[in-house]
């Protein structure tokens, strides 16, 4: 891949990434092999902070940030601790062997994300801003780590941009996908509660049944989605949970459906929240029963920012990648979050055909990124913090 650029700031970062590669990999095959969950990253937090180059600061729990280079705003590039609660199936020799999985990416773009900030800590104050390299706790589960970082110790230090880069197996390998816009869905959790009347299932006269209830009613929602949000949006339902009774011939008193909401437009996702109420509410009571509606708000939809894509986008080749073609999708990420702060960008960086990559979908118990992405995703970080950088200086000499 080429390591020649018009940029000399990049191509001294780039070469400096370089040569952190091997111990970044090393460290990638030791975090993937000890996974934690959300909230309880602690010996993934003590490996990430034993190779960083400056001495970092505990956050949220076990978060972490480290300043890298001069004083003043930083531009804050994140990575994520977190595994997910599954049991992997690689067969490879450094893979994990409990009940959690490295199965998003996250123990490459920590590694990554290590390589990066001993790079950039070579380069000193030569470097266009402050790099603050930001490990965050719980992007898998809630409470959300980005949003406790947003609404605290990353407010306080007020960072100019906030970037990432996410590897992706449906891109193709050598391609970073970087748009700008939204790119990804806010999501939003929902618990529906339908209460029947029990009954004898050789009598079901005399019961109201909740289960025939809430099969219409996710029937309706599916349904109905369809019809309120405008075909040309990315909007989605999903019912991942249905739940109810004990007992093949008993009608039981209650039945549960628990799902997912996910939108690109605000307007959009206040109307999938009001159709929920409102669908189950009535299909419900269509049926002699009562239903209830619990709405758990997640994460908004990720905005990239123009003028951080624009000028990042301009450094890809620099960086030995290709613009992948418009990748947009219903996925969410608590990196949206950061958006209160300051302007966002996340890059994805592909994976498929990648020398010894099987292809498989993000979170998968047999996604295995290559240890070549290490150096991938560090290149699309610090192409994204130039980037971020310079779109950043140029906002504050235009103002």
């Amino acid at each position: 891949m080429p390591r020649s650029t018009d940029d000399p700031l990049l191509a001294r970062l780039l070469e400096a990434v370089e040569r952190e590669l091997p111990r970044a990999v090393a460290l990638r095959r030791r975090l993937h092999a000890e996974p934690e969950l959300a909230h309880a990253e602690e010996r993934t937090a003590a490996s990430v902070a034993a190779e960083l180059p400056v001495r970092s600061e505990t956050i949220a729990g076990t978060g972490l940030f480290a300043h890298v280079g001069p004083a003043g705003s930083p531009v804050a590039v994140r990575a994520e601790l977190d595994g997910l609660p599954m049991r992997e199936l690689t067969g490879a020799p450094f893979a994990a062997t409990g009940e959690a999985m490295h199965a998003c990416g996250h123990d490459v773009h920590m590694a990554a994300l290590v390589a990066l900030a001993r790079a950039a800590h070579g380069l000193g104050e030569t470097l266009p801003a402050p790099l603050l390299a930001v490990f965050q706790p719980s992007e898998e589960a809630y409470p959300s780590g980005a949003q406790q970082l947003a609404e605290g110790p990353l407010a306080a230090l007020a960072p100019v941009a906030v970037v990432a880069a996410h590897v992706h197996p449906e891109l193709p390998w050598g391609a970073v996908a970087l748009d700008p816009g939204t790119i990804n869905a806010s999501c939003d959790a929902f618990e529906i509660v339908v209460e029947g009347e029990p009954s004898h299932g050789a009598y079901p006269h005399r019961g109201r049944d909740p289960i025939l209830a809430i099969a219409q009613v996710v029937v309706a929602l599916h349904a109905q989605a369809s019809r309120r949000i405008d075909p040309l949006s990315p909007a989605s339902l999903t019912v991942g949970v249905l739940e109810g009774g004990s007992a093949e011939n008993v009608i039981p008193a209650r039945a549960c459906a628990r799902g997912a909401l996910r939108a690109h437009r605000p307007q959009d996702r206040l109307a999938l929240r009001e159709m929920v109420e409102e669908v189950a509410g009535a299909v419900a009571a269509a049926h002699g029963c009562r239903a209830s509606v619990q709405l758990v708000p997640g994460e908004p939809a990720l905005e990239n920012d123009p003028g951080i894509v624009t000028l990042a986008r301009d450094l890809l080749a620099s960086a030995g990648f290709t613009a992948a073609p418009e990748w947009r999708s219903c996925g969410s990420d608590d990196f949206a979050f950061f958006g209160a702060l300051a302007p966002l960008a996340m890059a994805f960086v592909g994976l498929d055909g990648a020398d010894g990559f099987t292809v498989r979908p993000l979170h998968h118990p047999e996604l295995l990124p290559p240890d070549d992405a290490v150096g991938a995703v560090a290149r699309a970080q610090a192409v994204l913090y130039v980037g971020a950088a310079r779109a950043c200086a140029g906002s504050t000499a235009a103002a």
